[in-house]
């Protein structure tokens, strides 16, 4: 399980009827234009019983900028889907990444509960101490 952050035209990206008002066409073209994405389409891990477990989707990009991207599958996955740009787990430098997307594609940032993020990656009316993003032992639900 994890936590996914939208960028989204609607606020009710959840509605697959209203959905996030971006196309994948929006989102391929706004692709295209970022040199710092990359279109892959699919993503792969290592198992530790040596298989590869891979997932694919059309939508899917990964932010090569990243600087927590390493040898080890660890990036920074962006993924179009009912017409919204779903994170998951994001940190403070990919929300700051997410804002720039949203920015260019007249968007905001939401999380699953509908708050909208800021210019800082923090969401509305939470501090930095309190984020779900601050470092935290894995074992700390709170």
């Amino acid at each position: 399980m994890g936590y996914n952050v939208h960028i989204a035209r609607n606020n009710e990206w959840w509605d697959e009827e209203v959905g996030g008002g971006i196309s994948l066409d929006e989102w391929k073209s706004y692709l295209v234009s970022d040199p710092a994405m990359r279109m892959d389409g699919y993503a792969e891990a290592d198992t530790a019983e040596e298989s590869v477990l891979r997932y694919e989707s059309e939508g899917l990009a990964v932010w090569v900028a990243y600087s927590g991207h390493d040898r080890d599958g660890n990036r920074a996955w962006f993924e179009h889907r009912n017409g919204s740009v779903i994170v998951k787990n994001p940190d403070v430098e990919i929300l700051k990444k997410m804002l720039s997307i949203a920015l260019q594609m007249e968007a905001k940032v939401l999380g699953e509960e509908g708050e909208e993020y800021d210019e800082n990656g923090l969401a509305e009316g939470v501090s930095e101490a309190q984020s779900a993003y601050t470092k935290k032992p894995w074992w700390r639900f709170w």
